[in-house]
């Protein structure tokens, strides 16, 4: 089974496509452009649509979502955890 889904392999985050994401749950990805599988390990619930980390992403650091810069992280966030506006701002202002 699919939980969320990468466009790319130098993507930082993964969008979860399933509901019910818990924490402590393994999942598995699949990254579109090369049609591979991998796992992760999850630290947080996440709803269906939000984001997950697929690396330690360092405070201030670029985050990556299907090929595109979509903000910064403003803490450190960790590999597994969730991603959203508690802990991503967009570049833009």
């Amino acid at each position: 089974m699919i939980h969320f889904v990468v466009h790319s392999p130098a993507d930082s985050t993964g969008v979860v496509v399933v509901e019910g994401v818990q924490a402590g749950q393994t999942l598995t990805g699949w990254i579109m452009d090369t049609d591979e599988t991998i796992t992760i390990g999850v630290s947080n619930d996440i709803p269906i649509g939000h984001k997950l980390a697929l690396v330690d992403i360092p405070n201030g650091g670029t985050v990556i979502k299907y090929g595109h810069d979509i903000g910064r992280a403003v803490s450190a966030i960790k590999r597994g955890q969730h991603l959203h506006v508690h802990n991503v701002k967009t570049k833009r202002w």
